[in-house]
């Protein structure tokens, strides 16, 4: 994320940015290997809201994909939408 995405939204200065919120990069997810946890995902929004004010006067939507562990994604969800209301 660090080292490649919020780079490259740099170099694109998008309009626009738009979240396809999955969640199944947690570590509960059976799915994925990534090991997040569910203060990431409230990291990552927190990242790309700050992006969204710098190239796109704030525009940023989120469209909730889901993930395959209910409390990893409750939680993680708690996290993401807490971040979007500045929390």
């Amino acid at each position: 994320m660090e080292s490649v995405i919020l780079p490259s939204l740099d170099s694109f200065k998008p309009d626009l940015i738009l979240i396809s919120a999955g969640f199944d990069a947690h570590h509960r997810d059976p799915l994925a290997s990534l090991q997040l946890v569910e203060q990431d995902y409230g990291w990552v929004t927190r990242k790309l809201m700050e992006k969204a004010d710098v190239h796109c006067k704030g525009r940023l939507v989120s469209v909730m994909e889901g993930g395959y562990d209910l409390i990893g994604l409750g939680k993680s969800v708690t996290h993401h939408v807490g971040a979007l209301m500045g929390h």
